[in-house]
């Protein structure tokens, strides 16, 4: 039987063989560099940057990281997907629905106004999953990024 529940610290071995999975999926493995210190210190420590939800059956299936912005221009938080990931066997079961329901759900509880979320290009299955929830492609807005060395650059100026 599925669950969908918060992670707990207990988790953080399963958690990081997912997240690994997911960086590899999206090309960025090499650069993975998140260990058990780490999420435990920024998921489950006293000043946690960030709630994960997991689903598990016999072990974990799926997770899903939200982050919440304060407020915006409307005075609400938006809660940011960061990342969505179900392990190859356990997809088409319904696993990620439960997960977006999971955040949607920790989203309205916080009063968000918005939820947004990035989508790998290329990712058509992503997009079809996000779409049949009721998700829509951003027209208004366009992504942008500053790498390490970019980043750098700027604040040395």
């Amino acid at each position: 039987m599925l669950k969908v529940r918060t992670a707990r610290p207990e988790d953080v071995p399963a958690l990081l063989e997912l997240m690994r999975a997911l960086a590899a999926f999206e090309g960025y493995l090499d650069e993975f560099a998140v260990d058990a210190e780490a999420l435990h210190l920024r998921a489950f420590g006293p000043a946690a940057q960030c709630q994960v939800f997991v689903a598990e059956s016999d072990t974990l299936q799926g997770y899903a990281v939200a982050l919440s912005i304060p407020f915006t221009y409307d005075l609400r938080p938006t809660v940011r997907l960061k990342e969505l990931y179900v392990a190859e066997n356990g997809r088409n079961r319904g696993i990620g629905e439960r997960l977006m329901q999971c955040v949607a759900s920790w989203a309205r509880d916080r009063g968000a106004g918005r939820l947004l979320w990035d989508v790998l290009a290329g990712n058509d299955a992503a997009e079809r999953f996000y779409g049949r929830l009721g998700g829509r492609r951003e027209r208004k807005w366009l992504a942008y990024e500053m790498d390490a060395p970019a980043l750098e650059r700027l604040a040395r100026t």
